[in-house]
This record gives structure tokens, C-alpha cells and sequence, in this order.
């Protein structure tokens, strides 16, 4: 397994999620509720900058590698799934956004296993969609996370409409590569 600057990132994202979760967890005489909003926020942000940096460093330094591609998406899925799974227990989005989103990133993962093991990975390659997609989750959870007015904004409102906006992404997107999949699929279902 090989270890550099980028899977230390992908780690530290893995890392995280433990401390973004037991941050809620805290003796109420440790931190205030705003307090615990604005540590997870913190978390999250840093994680997903990791994220970020991460990719960037490893085409940069020229260290990317088979682990690194692999366990970079893994940590994204893990943190979006901890960090849904906090909202719903505090009461700040539906199980059904949450549900959506985490049964997406499983269904497509699973997905993108199977063609790359028939050979036919670049068919579900990633696309603008999945990127916007993604924008909206990791500006929707943030908002969510922190849930206080902001500079006179309403937070809440706003990161609801966009974890809903999330939500309906990624049902167009698992669309989306379940179509470009489904030739494929098709193919292999009639060999049989």
C-alpha cells in the first residue's frame, strides 16, 4: 500500500468522520449547541477541502495510485453518509434526502465495480452532472451543519432547498449512469 502526502489527506478525511460525529456527543457543559454546529461545520470544511487537495496534489506530485483512486471516493461516501445520518438525528433534513443520497452512492458505486470489471468502466465514468450534483451536497451539508443565521440569511431554509436540490441531482445522475450502463447491462443480460 502506498502512502504519501494525498492518501494522508484521503486518512485524515477518514479520520474525520468520528470526531465530526462525537462533536454532538460532547457533556452539554463542554459546548454550546451553536458551539458543537460550528465545530461539525469546521470538520466537514476541512474535510472536503482535504478532498480537493488531495486530487490536486496527487496529479501535481505525480503520486496518484490504484489505492489513492480507491480509497478517495470511499472516504467522500463514508464522510456525506456520517454527516447525512447527524442531520437526520438532529432533526435538520429527512431521512428521505438522506436515503436518496446515500442509496445513490451505493447503487453507482456498485455500478462502476461491476463495469470495471467487464472492461467497460469509461462508460460510467464521471460527469458534469455527478460534479454538480456534488457541489450542491458539499454546500448543502455545510449550511445544514450549521444551521444559524448568517450575515441575516436564513440557513436553514437555504440548506434545505439545497440538500433537496442534492437529492433531485442524484436521482438524475444514477439516471444518468444507469443509462449510459444500461447497453452493457443489456448485453450481458442477454448472454445468459
Amino acid at each position: 500500500m502506498p502512502f504519501n502526502l494525498p492518501i494522508l489527506l484521503t486518512w485524515l478525511r477518514i479520520v474525520a468522520i468520528p470526531l465530526l460525529i462525537t462533536v454532538y456527543y460532547l457533556p452539554a457543559d463542554w459546548a454550546t449547541s451553536h458551539e458543537r454546529d460550528l465545530a461539525a461545520t469546521s470538520i466537514f470544511v476541512a474535510a472536503a477541502l482535504t478532498d480537493w487537495a488531495d486530487g490536486y496534489l496527487a496529479r501535481k506530485l505525480d503520486q496518484t495510485s490504484a489505492f489513492g483512486a480507491f480509497l478517495d471516493p470511499v472516504a467522500d461516501k463514508l464522510m456525506v453518509a456520517a454527516a447525512l445520518i447527524v442531520l437526520v438525528e438532529l432533526g435538520r433534513t429527512d431521512a428521505i434526502v438522506a436515503t436518496i443520497i446515500i442509496g445513490r452512492e451505493i447503487t453507482i458505486s456498485a455500478l462502476r465495480e461491476w463495469m470495471a470489471k467487464i472492461g467497460a468502466a469509461k462508460s460510467v465514468a464521471v460527469s458534469m452532472l455527478g460534479k454538480i450534483k456534488t457541489a450542491a451536497q458539499m454546500l448543502a451539508i455545510p449550511i445544514l451543519l450549521y444551521y444559524q443565521p448568517l450575515f441575516g440569511a436564513d440557513m436553514q431554509r437555504l440548506g434545505n432547498w439545497l440538500i433537496w436540490i442534492a437529492a433531485l441531482l442524484t436521482l438524475w445522475s444514477m439516471g444518468y449512469y444507469l443509462r449510459m450502463a444500461w447497453p452493457e447491462i443489456a448485453k450481458r443480460t442477454a448472454e445468459k
